[in-house]
């Protein structure tokens, strides 16, 4: 068994990588990106609001920066100028407590029971077999005295052939009504994953 070294992953151009490392000035990133989203949506017919493209995009960049994944998209089709879902990649190596990443493991540690039982499949990637978990979770952000906010989810856990550690994809959103397109279009990019040792 090796270690990975790095993973790749090919996502959609809707889906906009977000700037992780410590060194990156989300502030300049973040001003440009909204320009470059403003243009797109501006050439597909739709009218923008670029102060808040901006403001969105640091959100969704320093949010995911607090989590320190290996990766993370967000999701901007063309019309809109907040998030739409959230995609963060992140590999998971074993240890003292968990010597061996099963897909066993990665079901039990990545499932919950919040709205009922998940639905957990058993899938065979390129990359390798995986796990893949729908399940919805009651999100962090609920407004106050309002009602909660039902966030929904799917993951995938890879178990990379040859490699001790496991690549996760963790896609999120809470807009009502988008599960289908969301879940066909994580469903694409994790078919999509690579390793390499």
């Amino acid at each position: 068994m090796s270690d990975i070294s790095t993973c790749g992953i090919v996502c959609p151009t809707d889906w906009v990588p977000l700037p992780l490392e410590p060194t990156d000035d989300v502030r300049s990133w973040a001003k440009e990106t909204a320009t470059l989203l403003w243009e797109r949506g501006k050439a597909a017919g739709h009218e923008l609001d670029k102060r808040v493209l901006r403001k969105n995009l640091r959100a969704r960049a320093d949010d995911s920066r607090g989590r320190d994944p290996f990766y993370a998209f967000a999701y901007y089709p063309d019309g809109f100028d907040t998030a739409l879902a959230l995609l963060e990649v992140d590999l998971i190596h074993p240890d003292t407590t968990v010597p061996e990443l099963s897909l066993d493991w990665l079901t039990d540690t990545f499932s919950a029971h919040d709205f009922g039982a998940p639905d957990v499949r058993r899938v065979d990637l390129p990359a390798g077999p995986a796990v893949r978990i729908r399940q919805n979770f009651a999100a962090d952000d609920r407004p106050p005295g309002g009602p909660g906010i039902l966030m929904e989810t799917l993951t995938y856990g890879i178990r990379p052939t040859g490699a001790e550690a496991a690549v996760m994809l963790l896609g999120s959103w809470t807009i009502p009504g988008i599960a289908e397109e969301i879940e066909e279009a994580i469903d694409s990019m994790a078919q999509t994953v690579t390793v390499e040792f």
